[in-house]
């Protein structure tokens, strides 16, 4: 009777491994990538705040949005960064570029880039500035055109997070709260404000729709690479979520991925999935025991399951994950550095 037992258990077990995904049978182990040893680009002094990375259709960069309004571009350790585009306030108010007062007391009027990307096919750059709205620089870069103020009759307060499609050229993109400008971020959290918006740019039109609203802290924005979905990143509460744009699910947003930390800007990786930075772990329920490691970033697939982590010096944030020819780019909106880590 036990030698019957032991050959049903055997055949049941070698039955479930045929039916049963792999992912039931065994759990891939999480990757543990860390920072410690990534290559620092110190930026020019005076600025800091890489929140957002961008490659143009050349492969040159990174492109960065810093904290005196500019988007500035690395043009090699021979060149270093120079001045690629910037707002008409830049230019023509002296205070943005005296640098005698704190930037977070003139960004209101200068400008302050968040969400880069661009449009392969015409080699523009659109912008999100948190304060001045969705922008756009063509390929020799120069003074930015402001594209959009407001939608549905509602001003933007905080554009923040961004992503182009690049087969329309229409931008998917968030205003993070319809209450607080981005200087006052704290209180969104604080006071769990769920009035941002997910919003499109229609490229043929030139028209702003608004796809969701109602949302808590949206943030970073990707376009899935079969173009089904955009990835929204929530900074709170720690999620991210898909507003499906094609397919039986279109105009449904729902649940992708809880998060180990409150994320900012979302990419696409080289695998089809995503790699998501994060500005902060979540606040534990034992707070006196130091964390094993400091997280501050993950990877996910197309399915939202993690597969990969970025761990980094305790202090450190990360704003932004760029994938780019084997090697990970790394924007923070608190450092004076972009980051550069061999893949």
């Amino acid at each position: 009777m036990a030698r019957a037992n032991q050959a049903a258990s055997l055949l049941l077990a070698v039955v479930l491994a045929l039916l049963l995904p792999a992912s039931f049978c065994a759990a891939e182990p999480i990757k543990t990538t860390p920072t410690l040893w990534s290559f620092h680009l110190p930026l020019p002094d005076g600025v800091a705040g890489a929140e957002s990375l961008a490659f143009d259709r050349k492969g040159q960069g990174p492109y960065a949005g810093v904290s005196d309004g500019r988007v500035l571009k690395w043009g090699g350790s021979g060149l270093g960064w120079t001045t690629f585009a910037h707002s008409a306030n830049y230019r023509k108010i002296p205070l943005c570029t005296a640098s005698v007062v704190p930037a977070e007391a003139t960004e209101s009027i200068c400008g302050r880039p968040l969400g880069l990307q661009f449009y392969a096919k015409t080699g523009d750059l659109y912008i999100a500035d948190a304060y001045l709205g969705l922008m756009k620089v063509g390929p020799e870069g120069g003074e930015a055109e402001v594209l959009a103020t407001q939608a549905d009759g509602a001003p933007f307060r905080f554009v923040n997070g961004l992503d182009v499609d690049q087969a329309t050229g229409d931008v998917y993109f968030t205003d993070s709260s319809a209450t607080y400008p981005r200087r006052f971020n704290t209180e969104i959290m604080m006071n769990a404000d769920a009035t941002g918006r997910l919003l499109r740019y229609d490229a043929r039109t030139k028209q702003v729709t608004v796809l969701k609203d109602g949302l808590p802290y949206p943030n970073g924005v990707a376009v899935s690479a079969d173009r089904t979905h955009v990835v929204v990143a929530h900074t709170v509460p720690s999620q991210a979520f898909r507003y499906w744009l094609k397919g039986p699910k279109a105009g449904q947003y729902d649940l992708f991925a809880d998060l180990p930390g409150y994320p900012d800007n979302v990419r696409r990786d080289a695998r089809g999935g995503y790699w998501v930075a994060l500005n902060q772990e979540k606040a534990r329920l034992d707070a006196t025991a130091a964390p094993v490691k400091h997280l501050v970033g993950v990877r996910l697939d197309a399915d939202g399951v993690e597969h990969e982590e970025l761990t980094a010096a305790k202090g450190v944030t990360l704003s932004d994950v760029a994938e780019k020819d084997d090697q990970l780019w790394l924007g923070s909106v608190e450092l004076d550095f972009v980051g550069l880590v061999r893949y």
